[in-house]
């Protein structure tokens, strides 16, 4: 409704400047969905927003209203309701425009880089990684398909002094690096770690290392390049099982930034905005502040010499606008760095890296909490694997597919039970706002039934069952009679909508919301309206109703990073 919904809002002022003089005509219609069938497809207060101004009933207002509204080439005759709502009832004609004629997005010209993932090398992907990944892609998809160009960064955790500490402990053991996989490598690092901790000696030869690496001595170089390797390839493996589009083009990890660091210091100096404290080069930035009221700051440099990340933050946003000409950057980090952020972008404008036409956005997202409502660990207390959350998801959609024993080959059912599986852990972490913690339950993940992923899909295999009996190219919408094909196609035609506001929001929880009411909208068209047994020019309408609702669950689904099966 899109193309609808404008031509409302700006028929409705109009008509408010001619009853009640133009002095209001500015004034919004916030038009809202109607709750109710009984009150059409939209409502408008404005009645009662007027009814102050002009010291006059709200129901009188909405009387003179009314009678000043032209919208017979859109709507049925508006209605009263209550003390002055106004309600507003499309044309069966003007619905099926709406579904026969879905929303096409043009290029934005604006490019967008998108921030998320950022795994960490030498370790595995944990439950954390799920939600920057998820949620990422997501967006992604949807930026893309309003008509911006996405640039994809995934920020790979692959520099620092932990490397000095590792690089130590494999030349200490004598090993191949080569020859181990993820999980040796986390091991590698717990090994390391203690090791660290208990001989003063290694760990000065680990601090040394680290100077050693970033300057690029050859042989550290090489066993850290090796290391890299063990864990792109894991993280390759990952991503192909979630389904992410991910891949190795897009990681620029910290390493990436290391020969930029001087000179990032070196230009935040010359511009005034650096003071030494305790040794270490520090911005301090106007309203940042402890819970003690003392200046935070922002160590650029350490008093070692050595960089940490905010340095590195600092030098990927330049990057980003000077080089990758960003016109929006977008980070899909966890709440707990919203702080660093805020200051990060701060620094970056003052210093002219960050223009204040150029957004630079912080989605934060909240915990993964067990059925204990405390952050969802191991048994052991250990934080739990990705890959491990992604295996009992598809083994519990398997299960489920067993028990309903659907007609489907071998191949099919492994498929299918990929899609189901993974696709309900997408779906349940989607379908919360993202700033709010959640409950990982598989049990509820995978039902058919409710607000969930397999829901959806179900869905959307279903109608596909119905399209194959048809046999017949679906054609246009035409008759809409009954008030559950209006509800329908009225949602169907807010689509584009409801990307929009993904796209605008960052919050994708709304895309999932507008799924579940298309698919509960069709189980009350489904109760109603026969499709296959219905005849004539009403069975063609509601068999290209149908084809519809199934692109629209199909492209949705997509946009959330959700396959949609033919069959279930």
């Amino acid at each position: 409704m899109s193309t609808v919904l404008p031509v409302l809002a700006s028929r409705l002022s109009t008509a408010v400047a001619d009853a009640f003089g133009a002095q209001y005509g500015g004034l919004d219609p916030e038009l809202r969905a109607a709750t109710k069938p009984e009150f059409g497809h939209f409502q408008t207060n404005l009645a009662l927003r007027l009814a102050k101004s002009l010291g006059r009933p709200p129901r009188a207002i909405a009387e003179q209203l009314v009678a000043a509204l032209d919208l017979g080439d859109l709507c049925e005759t508006p209605s009263i309701a209550g003390p002055g709502f106004v309600n507003l009832t499309l044309l069966p004609a003007v619905l099926a425009a709406g579904v026969n004629e879905p929303e096409q997005f043009p290029p934005s010209g604006k490019r967008v880089v998108v921030d998320y993932s950022q795994p960490n090398v030498a370790k595995q992907m944990h439950v954390g990684h799920l939600r920057s990944t998820v949620i990422g892609d997501a967006l992604c998809y949807v930026l893309r398909y309003v008509g911006d160009e996405v640039i994809r960064q995934n920020h790979v955790g692959d520099w620092g002094t932990q490397f000095g500490m590792l690089v130590e402990q494999v030349l200490f053991e004598g090993l191949v690096v080569e020859s181990l996989d993820i999980a040796g490598l986390q091991l590698l690092y717990q090994r390391g770690r203690k090791h660290f901790d208990a001989d003063s000696n290694f760990a000065d030869r680990s601090r040394a290392r680290v100077v050693l690496l970033q300057s690029g001595d050859p042989l550290t170089l090489e066993i850290w390049r090796q290391m890299v390797e063990v864990s792109l390839i894991e993280f390759d493996r990952i991503y192909a099982k979630l389904g992410s589009p991910l891949t190795r083009a897009d990681v620029v990890g910290e390493s990436a930034y290391n020969d930029q660091l001087p000179g990032i210091v070196a230009d935040l100096a010359a511009a005034g905005l650096l003071t030494e404290s305790g040794g270490a080069q520090c911005a301090f930035l106007p309203g940042f502040t402890g819970r003690d009221g003392s200046p935070l700051p922002v160590i650029v440099q350490k008093s070692d010499g050595g960089f940490g990340y905010s340095a590195t933050d600092l030098a990927a946003v330049r990057h980003r606008v000077a080089d990758l000409h960003a016109d929006r950057i977008i980070y899909v980090v966890d709440h707990r760095q919203g702080l660093h952020f805020q200051q990060i972008f701060a620094l970056c404008r003052a210093a002219g890296w960050l223009p204040e036409t150029t957004p630079a956005e912080h989605v934060a997202f909240g915990t993964v909490l067990g059925k204990d409502g405390k952050p969802f660990k191991t048994r052991d207390g250990d934080t739990v694997r990705l890959a491990t959350l992604l295996e009992g998801a598809v083994s519990r959609a398997r299960k489920l597919l067993d028990e309903r024993d659907a007609p489907m080959s071998e191949a099919i059912r492994a498929e299918v039970a990929e899609a189901v599986g993974v696709g309900a852990i997408k779906y349940a972490d989607l379908s919360n706002d993202r700033i709010n913690d959640y409950v990982f339950d598989l049990d509820r993940m995978v039902a058919m039934t409710g607000n969930t992923g397999p829901y959806l899909q179900y869905a959307h295999a279903r109608l596909t069952r119905i399209l194959a009996k048809a046999h017949e190219t679906p054609g246009v919408v035409s008759v809409l009679e009954e008030a559950a094909e209006q509800r329908l196609a009225l949602l169907l035609g807010g689509f584009g909508d409801s990307v929009v506001q993904v796209a605008e929001t960052l919050q994708p929880h709304r895309l999932c919301t507008y799924l579940y009411e298309v698919a509960s909208a069709l189980s009350a068209f489904y109760e109603t309206c026969p499709v296959l047994t219905s005849a004539g020019e009403v069975r063609t309408s509601r068999i290209a109703l149908c084809a519809a609702t199934r692109r629209v669950l199909q492209d949705g689904l997509g946009l959330l990073g959700i396959a949609a099966p033919d069959a279930m």
